[in-house]
């Protein structure tokens, strides 16, 4: 087990209020520390406000106020949305307090009396949004390689830090220590950069051109490049060169999450200085990707930022943290839309999870006055109660690996997974039958291991949703609502004859906005595209459709059927239950469906287009007649059927609530 976990989120600039890509790094650390702290690491957790700089200098002579009055108004906003998303940091820095603005000023004295720092006449091109100087090759046509915005032409005396030096020792380093830069793409671009000469880096701005910053120890006439000032947030806020006991429990760091956009900040400019300062390397530097609207990345310019706080007081605080954690792919770019929002919403909270606990409740108040019955004592013994438990065991492994392995969206797919199996396991049981038997103890074991294993999937999906599940696990009938690794891999945590409650619906539906009626040239669109209903099986040949009467030919390929011959395929609703991926197959998945109460296995050729945890609950469509064929060595029992035009794909699923095995017509 690790000894600590010592996790960090970039510092904000206090130039305008918090959106959600701040929101999105600060929950992902929080969720990290939670489920450390869950897995009984100790955990430290940092966040903060970087407050010096150009930036903060304009922001506030635009709004009439001194830089310090800009920063105290402003940070303000990020404090209030991070009690607002429950953020359980252990330490908020300002670079504006004097506990941070001593240590680099004793850092910046050190390395400009050992030589590592030394002033030059710089003549270049300076960004003011990002702060940073550029050489003529570095620019974009003419504008910042990163912002693409225009650059000042700037020639003054400044003072610079010795990075060039240890370009050779950084790629050593990052070649030696593979786990160091992630995810491996991130890793690949600064090796990448590092492949051209690294020059020295200037880091003071004369007090003539920018007098907000802290001031330089060795020249009065210069403050610190802000980006120099705010890294030493990381080693400032746990004691270095104040607390030497403190810093050297939580240094390395265990993982500092970042943007994409400051890769080169984190992965050059903060190990160069660390290792001048002959301090040890950070153990990881994450960079996740951006959120993304209508294909492009949330700016105040292009007008698409969403504000977290309206997101959290229009849908709760948890199911917005639920989707930042379970929608992106730690690393990748993510779409953040409403309609993605609310769809997340209705089936994994609403659906599923606030589903399974009104059941639970209710039959337990309606068949046993309200109080948790006891199961027999070999319940695990019973086929369906050892898959369900199973099931949910599963998922505290793939969750415990997913924190550590930097792949929090599995672990959670794999918790609702596990909520979908419960509910699977109350289809199957139908406990409002067995409660018509005189005898009770089969009902009475079918509820409490419900109970039991949404217990478990409530610890699993507490440090994203800890308000939620509190509730969920009080309903239960648990005074103590913090779960510990040990209970969730524990059977019988519950105890009989506890008091079960109802505390309302824990996702009450979210009704999506009206869909606009199409309009004739919209329709004509449509129907020109041609898009085919096609089986989604690698082994069998294509499916063919039906043509409307009013089409006097069918396309190329496709033949005309006789209704007769088109009634012979038994097409009905199939549930899927579980997905996983055929070993040593990219495009193939295999499918676990009931269709009706009978269960079959699918081989389909969908993984391309979806992966196994999108899967889990839907329902679909399938050719159930079809007979039997090997694929890749694994029985396919059926096909998918799926509409596809170029290199999209969707699955044909049925308008509505239907139960599996209906016949589609």
């Amino acid at each position: 087990m690790q000894n600590k976990f010592y996790v960090t989120t970039p510092i904000y600039y206090v130039n305008d209020q918090p959106h959600v890509g701040h929101a999105y790094t600060t929950v992902l650390a929080d969720v990290l520390a939670r489920y450390h702290r869950l897995l009984g690491v100790p955990t430290f957790f940092l966040t903060g406000s970087d407050e010096h700089g150009q930036k903060v200098a304009k922001a506030a002579a635009a709004a009439g106020l001194t830089p310090q009055e800009q920063a105290d108004r402003t940070v303000v906003r990020f404090q209030q949305l991070w009690t607002k998303l429950g953020i359980t940091h252990d330490d908020f820095i300002r670079t504006t307090e004097d506990r941070h603005k001593l240590v680099v000023q004793q850092i910046l004295q050190d390395l400009f009396q050992r030589g590592e720092i030394y002033r030059a006449e710089y003549d270049g091109w300076y960004c003011v949004p990002c702060e940073r100087f550029f050489t003529e090759k570095d620019l974009v046509e003419g504008a910042c390689p990163d912002c693409h915005r225009p650059v000042d032409k700037i020639k003054e005396a400044n003072y610079f830090f010795r990075m060039g030096k240890y370009q050779q020792w950084l790629l050593d380093y990052i070649q030696a220590h593979p786990k160091f830069i992630q995810p491996d793409f991130r890793r690949n671009e600064t090796l990448g950069f590092l492949r051209q000469p690294l020059n020295d880096l200037c880091i003071s701005r004369p007090k003539s051109r920018l007098a907000w910053g802290i001031e330089l120890p060795f020249d009065a006439d210069y403050v610190c490049y802000v980006w120099f000032d705010a890294l030493v947030n990381y080693i400032s806020a746990i004691g270095y060169r104040s607390d030497d006991a403190k810093f050297r429990q939580w240094w390395p760091c265990s993982a500092h999450l970042i943007g994409k956009d400051i890769l080169t900040t984190h992965t050059v400019y903060w190990p160069t200085m660390l290792q001048a300062m002959g301090l040890p390397q950070p153990e990881m530097i994450f960079a996740h990707g951006w959120w993304l609207t209508s294909g492009s990345k949330m700016s105040k310019t292009a007008g698409n930022v969403v504000n977290p706080m309206e997101m959290a007081e229009r849908y709760g605080v948890d199911a917005f943290r639920y989707f930042l954690i379970a929608e992106m792919v730690m690393g990748q770019d993510a779409s953040f839309t409403e309609e993605s929002f609310v769809r997340r919403f209705n089936a994994d909270l609403a659906n599923d999870l606030g589903n399974l606990l009104n059941r639970i409740t209710n039959m337990v108040g309606r068949y046993f006055a309200g109080r948790l019955p006891a199961p027999a004592e070999d319940a695990l013994a019973g086929a369906e109660e050892k898959t369900v438990w199973d099931t949910v065991q599963a998922a505290v492994t793939t969750l415990e690996q997913s924190v550590t392995g930097m792949r929090l969206h599995e672990g959670v797919g794999a918790a609702i997974i596990a909520v979908k199996a419960i509910n699977r396991y109350l289809e199957l049981k139908q406990p409002w039958s067995l409660a018509k038997q005189a005898d009770k103890a089969p009902l009475a074991t079918t509820l409490f291991t419900a109970a039991e294993t949404l217990r478990v999937a409530a610890g699993l999906l507490f440090p994203v949703m800890p308000e939620k599940m509190a509730v969920v696990l009080r309903s239960l009938g648990l005074a103590d609502t913090t779960p510990k690794l040990d209970e969730l891999r524990a059977w019988g945590v519950l105890q009989p004859g506890t008091a079960v409650q109802d505390f309302g619906p824990l996702f009450p539906r979210v009704e999506k906005a009206e869909a606009k009626p199409e309009t004739g040239s919209q329709k004509t669109e449509v129907r020109d595209q041609k898009s085919e209903v096609s089986q989604i099986n690698p082994a069998l040949p294509s499916a063919i459709n039906h043509p409307p009467a009013t089409i006097s030919a069918p396309p190329p390929g496709v033949a005309l059927l006789d209704y007769a011959d088109f009634a012979k395929l038994d097409l009905r609703t199939a549930k899927i239950i579980n997905a996983a991926k055929i070993e040593g197959a990219d495009k193939l998945l295999k499918l676990d469906v009931f269709v009706g109460e009978e269960r079959r296995q699918i081989v389909a050729g969908i993984a391309l287009y979806y992966t196994p945890e999108q899967l889990i609950g839907k329902t679909v469509v399938i050719v159930a007649n079809l007979k039997p064929a090997k694929i890749r060595g694994v029985e396919s029992q059926g096909m998918l059927l799926a509409a596809s035009k170029g290199e999209k794909l969707l699955l044909v699923t049925v308008d509505g609530e239907l139960s599996s095995g209906a016949r589609v017509k």
